[in-house]
């Protein structure tokens, strides 16, 4: 099939290349054309009217360049597999679309006679822009996620950072689940970013993934994006976190931006609609890909100690058990530090009573630990005792939000302009990475690991797996690249596989831990 459209491309390059060069030589050579008689049809009252030339150049003669280009685009993008011919090609084939549009418009409502050759010009136009977009289905997809990303840049993004970074999040969450709605809609955000190949499928716990870029928990606390996602390419999501009561989270501002230092600063404080009304929204809900739950205790001033916000987590973890949604898996997180009262879940004793309480339940789904990334290399090893002591635990996830101000990744200016909160993005990167490398090598056979923080490109979620995560999570990148990095990162992704000569996401997974063997 596909040679065929190959072969169906280069026919009706040369086609219209020989239409028009019998246009553009009886132009200049011999006036009388051999024209279909029938109703509107007058080549020659076409042929001579003002319109059939540009700067005393005869239209047809751009014909027969742009067939030409058409045909030398064609074939080196064939020959050489380049990016450039390619895009180069799908703007010429979208420039031919255009301007045949637009004659043949002046044909039927302004000159008000038809000419053959030129409407056989125009169908063979229209007819190449379809095929070269068949033919390169792949990299056109690339080329339309290339220009959004562009246009992100330059216009959407600067736009949306004049404004609250609050507002726009809740903007956000109306409109993907408005626009989740409708299956038309999902089509289409589908057709133009979705990416998807064999060696990007993952399977975890049990569960299979169709690439291993997901949406962290924190973006999406009112489960709003679940339908939508899929169609901008994400291999998963986990909404929350989720808590046992509703939680209005902190006061605002609770979101805001330090883009100098590719970073969020983030004060939500688990702001959610509880469990109860979140399992409402998700039990008559089919889900795309996997659907993760984190969850975490209530936020507010009622959880004073240990004891009452274990009761608290146990009671979330036991409604959903009981209910009949179909999310995928779990997350636990112990490590947010945006909480009005701090529950040391990091001292060991505390962690051993919350799992066994946990453990109680027999839950049935995989459940991965949200963890800290602020702690020294010997506290993370302690929590990571404890949890290695419980069968029902599958995984970690490193990590949540940075607390440090000091780190030299935050620029100056930003850091000390920064309210209430902790921050996100770029400066949590290193050190997720180290976490990740240090629980690879100790644990790579007792935990999966996740990586989460500062992904903003593939080479950013490359470095991740090959440090030991099997899966990796974003934020911060979406909102600074733009809808399409998702995709992006998954196309280059596969690029980078085939580089180091793997063929998998699996393959890949710890490739930069001493003692590694693919």
């Amino acid at each position: 099939m596909l040679f065929f459209k190959r072969y169906y491309v280069t026919v009706l390059a040369i086609l219209g290349f020989v239409d028009a060069s019998y246009l553009t030589y009886k132009h200049f050579f011999d006036r009388n054309i051999i024209c279909y008689t029938g109703p509107f049809s007058d080549c020659g009252a076409v042929l001579n009217s003002s319109y059939s030339q540009f700067l005393g150049i005869p239209v047809a003669l751009f014909g027969v360049l742009h067939y030409l280009a058409v045909i030398y685009f064609y074939i080196n993008a064939n020959s050489f597999n380049t990016v450039i011919y390619k895009r180069f090609l799908f703007i010429q084939t979208f420039a031919g679309l255009i301007l045949s549009v637009f004659f043949t418009y002046l044909q039927f409502f302004v000159i008000k006679a038809i000419c053959p050759y030129c409407l056989l010009s125009a169908v063979i136009s229209f007819i190449l822009y379809f095929a070269v977009r068949a033919v390169f289905k792949e990299d056109y997809k690339r080329f339309i996620r290339d220009k959004i990303g562009v246009l992100y840049a330059l216009f959407l993004k600067p736009l949306l950072f004049l404004m609250p970074a609050d507002f726009v999040h809740s903007q956000a969450m109306l409109w993907g689940e408005f626009l989740g709605k409708s299956k038309f809609i999902q089509g289409f955000f589908r057709s133009l970013l979705f990416f998807e190949e064999r060696s990007l499928e993952v399977e975890v716990a049990g569960i299979k993934f169709a690439n291993p870029i997901g949406l962290a928990a924190g973006y999406d606390y009112q489960a709003s994006f679940t339908q939508i996602l899929p169609s901008f390419g994400f291999g998963f999501e986990t909404i929350g976190t989720i808590t046992a009561q509703p939680c209005i989270g902190n006061t605002k501002p609770r979101l805001g931006r330090l883009p100098k230092s590719r970073s969020l600063l983030v004060n939500k404080g688990f702001r959610n609609h509880g469990v109860e009304q979140t399992i409402k929204k998700l039990k008559n809900l089919r889900f795309k890909f996997p659907l993760g739950v984190s969850v975490g205790q209530t936020n507010n001033d009622k959880t004073k100690d240990v004891e009452e916000a274990i009761k608290d987590i146990f009671l979330t973890f036991s409604i959903l058990e009981k209910s009949m949604t179909e999310h995928s898996f779990y997350e636990l997180n112990i490590s947010c530090p945006n909480l009005k009262k701090s529950i040391d879940f990091y001292n060991p004793k505390n962690l051993e009573a919350l799992l066994i309480a946990l453990n109680k339940i027999r839950i049935k789904k995989p459940l991965f630990v949200k963890m800290p990334i602020d702690l020294s290399n010997s506290e993370i090893s302690a929590i990571l005792a404890v949890l290695s002591r419980h069968r029902f635990l599958s995984g970690v996830i490193f990590g949540n939000l940075k607390k440090d101000r000091s780190d030299t990744s935050f620029d100056k200016d930003e850091i000390l302009k920064a309210g209430k909160g902790n921050f996100s993005g770029y400066p949590t990167y290193r050190r997720s990475n180290e976490l990740i490398k240090m629980t690879y090598q100790n644990y790579n056979k007792r935990f999966i690991i996740i990586g989460c923080g500062g992904v903003f490109t593939a080479t950013d979620a490359y470095e991740k797996i090959k440090n030991g995560a099997s899966l990796v999570q974003m934020i911060t990148g979406m909102i600074f690249e733009g809808p399409q990095v998702v995709s992006t990162i998954n196309e280059d992704l596969c690029m980078l596989l085939r580089k180091d000569g793997f063929t998998s996401i699996k393959e890949a997974v710890g490739a930069n831990v001493e003692g590694f063997k693919k």
